[in-house]
């Protein structure tokens, strides 16, 4: 058994072996290609919901700080009212330590002089019961 080809037809068989071979290759790439680009559209699908979840997250903390921070606002406010309040009061409820020291001493200086006419009557009396004039 002899085999006889032609050298244009074992090129064109080489050819027909390497376009099949080509044609395998090319549909396992596409196979390939579409296997990664399919993994890579589950991953960006993944990493936009969890980019949507940790925005949800933020806003979240966002308002919580918001909130605290209007609290906080109301708190600063209530103070200042209070503080005011009492700077208010003050006056009324507390003496300055010069306005005590003025009145007591207006307070001694008028004992005193009551002192002195008590010690100025019993003078006299002691000075009449001895019989001066």
């Amino acid at each position: 058994m002899t085999v006889q080809a032609e050298f244009w037809q074992l090129v064109g068989f080489g050819a027909a072996l390497l376009s099949g071979f080509a044609a395998i290759i090319f549909g396992a790439g596409r196979i390939i290609a579409g296997q990664f680009e399919k993994r890579i559209s589950e991953r960006f699908e993944a990493m936009r919901v969890e980019r949507v979840a940790e925005e949800a997250r933020t806003n979240e903390r966002f308002d919580a700080l918001q909130r605290a921070r209007e609290l906080e606002a109301m708190s600063i406010t209530n103070l200042e009212r209070d503080f005011l309040r009492f700077q208010a009061d003050m006056p009324l409820n507390y003496v300055r330590r010069e306005d005590y020291v003025r009145g007591q001493s207006i307070v001694e200086a008028k004992l005193d002089g009551l002192a002195t006419k008590i010690d100025n009557a019993q003078l006299r009396a002691s000075m009449k019961d001895r019989g001066s004039p």
